[in-house]
């Protein structure tokens, strides 16, 4: 499998920054190899997703991107596929064969804007994407695309270099914390209190 990007389109700050970290971490979570935001420059947002990359693992490239027509033309010319997700484009259903094999030989950029996206994206795109044709979330339309896509990766994935990692427990929040080279678990009760440290 061949690396895919989100290209986050129009990025504004103070109105978009927590959509668009969700769509950073939806991607990153969920398989994706990096994201590239454009739009306003947000280097608190940036920072924000790359310690969440360090705590968590990777690895997953985040950074801004000035020219967002530039990046696309440029990520083109390379041999990289485009997938634009639109509601106004084809089912996923009707196309997710084709991209599994697009996404076995070429890297693929996948576009999510942020707000009225212009024709020029509909044009260079290969692949005009819609996971339904109603309103609803960027965020929702990348985690199910990436999902299909991807066969559900989102359940096997494993990150190099994690410092928290999530222990599965069907009552409270464990983490394993590496510290000093000792792996420790760290428990809390559903109403947050902490448990202590579980070796």
């Amino acid at each position: 499998m061949r690396r895919i990007t989100v290209l986050r389109l129009f990025h504004r700050v103070g109105r978009d920054d927590r959509v668009t970290v969700h769509v950073a971490l939806t991607a990153r979570a969920f398989g994706a190899s990096g994201v590239m935001i454009s739009g306003d420059r947000d280097d608190g947002l940036i920072g924000s997703i790359r310690r969440v990359t360090e705590q968590w693992g990777g690895p997953f490239e985040v950074d801004f991107v000035e020219d967002w027509e530039g990046y696309i033309r440029d990520r083109k010319a390379a041999g990289d596929v485009l997938v634009h997700l639109t509601m106004y484009g084809v089912s996923l259903l009707d196309v997710l064969g084709e991209l599994r094999n697009q996404l076995d030989q070429r890297d693929m950029v996948v576009v999510v804007g942020a707000s009225k996206v212009p024709r020029v994206v509909y044009e260079l795109a290969d692949y005009n994407v819609a996971i339904g044709n109603q309103p609803h979330s960027e965020v929702a339309a990348l985690a199910v695309f990436l999902d299909r896509l991807l066969e559900g990766r989102v359940f096997k994935v494993e990150f190099e270099g994690a410092m928290l990692k999530v222990i599965p427990d069907p009552r409270g929040k464990r983490v394993l914390r590496l510290r000093g080279g000792n792996l420790k678990s760290e428990a809390w009760d559903g109403d947050g209190r902490g448990r202590g440290l579980v070796v």
